[in-house]
């Protein structure tokens, strides 16, 4: 990727059970093909029932998987540290799954561009997760 990235973000996902099937690739291919996201890293972990965890890059998914993801991801290039990925992987439950990924918000990099020329400096940038929204909201209806 030659051009400057907009805001990236760190996604890490678990799945009960190892049963990793792609059901999320659909989702994400949607959102690559919209300009929403790129995705620029992805590795997936697993923790057997003993408790040995196993990392497994786009380059080590079997045919079928590979062809899912293939398409959707524009940049393996190792962003995703193996510290990262091995305290995520580390902090599976035993026979459990995750998906970890750093994605492009794209949408975003027309305005980061405006910000830069404007010589302004963002002071904080938080994700604001779902379910404080959601029960915000709850508390909204109730009043």
């Amino acid at each position: 990727m030659s051009q400057s990235l907009g805001p990236v973000d760190f996604f890490a996902v678990k799945f009960p059970g190892n049963q990793f099937r792609g059901e999320i690739a659909p989702a994400l291919k949607e959102l690559v093909d919209s300009g929403t996201i790129q995705i620029v890293d992805l590795t997936f972990a697993h923790k057997d029932a003993d408790g040995v965890v196993e990392i497994v890059e786009m380059h080590d998914l079997d045919e079928e998987s590979y062809k899912l993801y293939e398409s959707i991801v524009v940049d393996v290039n190792g962003m995703l540290s193996d510290d990262d990925i091995e305290l995520i992987a580390n902090a599976l439950e035993p026979n459990s799954s995750a998906a970890l990924m750093l994605f492009e918000n794209s949408w975003a990099r027309r305005f980061v561009t405006a910000l830069e020329r404007a010589q302004a400096e963002v002071v904080i940038s938080e994700r604001v997760p779902r379910v404080v929204v959601n029960q915000l909201l709850a508390a909204q209806a109730e009043t």
